[in-house]
């Protein structure tokens, strides 16, 4: 029973699967290489192509190319390409199609029960879109990971001896995240998460192709600006991140900027880069300080392991500024396929014991044997746990009766460990009140708020109240958040029995949709 763990990225993706001695490996593409540019080339409504050669297309044919789909995951926007809109859903959908095509070619096996990674920091309605996005793809999602889980899963398997406190530092090409985790006794637990998923690799880019223009500009300024010619625009793109991946190893790296008929050799330094990426790393290490004081608030002060993980960690500028700043030598983990090694493992071991779980032991013991396990592997899969905690806030609108001020009251709260559940009683503002919207909200920002502003509205519903009741009558709202962080929101009227149940389905695309796009989807030709 072949399952697959996949590293849905920004920049680029991967697909992992067990192989015949227990190890999580990385499988190829048609390319052959280990991972996949996460681009997307519409040739026609009826054929796409992803990868390598939609990158390249993109200098040629820029407004058929799409990249940077992980950053809109969540949100109700839709991107028209040849005339057609597509969901944030559906242009990810094309990229595990491409995944898994490419995995059955090479192992010889249908690519379809899988585990998708995430960021730790998305929310339920990304998480969401990611499951509906592998639906669509027409795999059968076993279950969403976070990717520093699904690192600290490819440390712990290599490392099963050692009980280890280790923080994680994921920065991957378009989102990062900072993770503490407790390795103990095989168990894996996370302590707490912070991050921001519009902060990678490609903001880096962005401010290299802004100082390659601005030099071109200076040099030859009776011509248009480079960025004005989307064509140009793509090439400077390519270009810097050449540029910033020459400079992991070298100290210079020259561009020659092409545009108008004129040439400008830009010469970029290591220490020029550093500076004019100087307050993105910032943040990042902002971000590690507030995870840091999170974990000492819940006991955790000394740590074992530094891990560095995603491709843009490559930075040397990375490694040494935290060192500097934490005093922990860092340590790459296989930074561009440890997640999806992780996510293998996990698929593979989550499988084995919901076979466990569900009485099928001689298939479960098919796929130990299959992947060679000893008797002493397979009892310490059936046994590990993983914890995690919530990424953000959830609550729901309420109205102060005196002022009418709304404000959001938080039932689970950032980093509570999960599956989390509470159920709290809210009461009707008004006098003879027919209904009361429930309305649900996510934390938006970096730290919980009770401001409307500073939260965003996920789900929101209407359940009646009987007739002639006072204000203060009660309804009872449930929010039951799952280890995959997916949130389900139920309401209840008491006296009547009515329930009101909202499932998140933020990210635009109902049941029905994600089917109908499913269907359409399996008529294009993915290469």
């Amino acid at each position: 029973m072949a399952v697959y763990g996949i590293d849905l990225g920004t920049t680029y993706s991967c697909i992992a699967s067990i192989d015949e001695v227990g190890r999580p490996t990385v499988l190829r593409n048609l390319e052959g290489t280990d991972t996949t540019p996460s681009v997307i080339y519409f040739e026609s409504a009826d054929n796409v192509v992803v990868g390598a050669t939609a990158k390249d297309t993109a200098v040629l044919a820029p407004d058929r190319v799409v990249s940077l789909i992980k950053r809109d995951m969540g949100r109700d926007v839709k991107r028209t390409i040849g005339g057609f809109d597509y969901t944030p859903e559906e242009l990810s959908a094309f990229i595990l199609l491409k995944l898994a095509t490419d995995a059955r070619t090479n192992d010889g096996e249908e690519a379809r029960d899988v585990v998708i990674t995430v960021p730790a920091y998305f929310g339920a309605a990304e998480r969401d879109a990611t499951r509906k996005a592998g639906r669509i793809a027409g795999l059968n999602v076993i279950d969403i990971i976070s990717e520093p889980i699904a690192a600290a899963i490819t440390y712990g398997v290599l490392n099963p001896e050692t009980d280890r406190t280790i923080l994680v530092y994921d920065l991957g090409g378009g989102t990062f995240d900072t993770t503490v985790i407790a390795l103990r006794g095989g168990h894996i637990e996370v302590v707490c998460t912070d991050g921001d998923h519009e902060l990678g690799g490609a903001d880096w880019d962005a401010q290299i192709v802004l100082y390659l223009a601005e030099r071109f500009r200076a040099e030859h300024p009776d011509v248009s600006d480079p960025l004005d010619d989307k064509q140009t625009e793509q090439q400077l793109r390519r270009d810097a991140e050449d540029a910033k991946k020459a400079l992991t190893t070298r100290t210079s790296h020259t561009v020659r900027v092409m545009h108008d008929g004129r040439v400008a050799a830009v010469e970029l330094t290591r220490e020029k880069l550093e500076e004019l990426t100087k307050d993105l790393l910032d943040r990042t290490i902002e971000i590690t300080g507030r995870t840091l004081a999170t974990a000492a608030d819940k006991g955790v002060h000394d740590y074992d392991d530094l891990v560095l993980v995603g491709g843009s960690t490559k930075m040397p500028v990375v490694a040494a500024r935290l060192e500097t700043e934490l005093g922990l030598r860092p340590r790459l983990q296989d930074p561009d396929l440890a997640v999806a090694k992780g996510a293998a493992l996990y698929a593979f071991e989550e499988t084995y014991r919901r076979l466990l779980a569900a009485g099928d032991a001689d298939r479960a013991e098919q796929m130990a044997g299959k992947a060679g396990l000893s008797e002493r592997q397979q009892k310490q899969i059936a046994a590990r746990k993983i914890k995690t905690v919530a990424s953000h806030a959830f609550g729901i609108v309420v109205v102060d009766r005196e002022t009418a001020a709304e404000h959001v009251a938080h039932l689970v709260h950032a980093n509570d460990e999960l599956p989390a559940a509470r159920t709290e009683d809210f009461f009707t503002v008004y006098d003879d009140q027919t209904s009361a919207d429930i309305r649900v909200m996510e934390q938006a920002g970096s730290v919980e708020s009770i401001e409307l502003i500073d939260n965003t509205e996920i789900a929101t519903g209407e359940i009646r109240v009987p007739p002639g009741k006072k204000a203060g009558w009660p309804i009872e709202v449930t929010f039951a958040l799952d280890a995959s962080g997916l949130l389900n929101v139920t309401a209840v009227e008491k006296e009547t029995g009515e329930r009101l149940e909202l499932k998140v389905d933020v990210g635009g695309m109902s049941e029905e949709e994600v089917e109908k796009s499913r269907k359409a989807l399996s008529r294009v030709q993915v290469t």
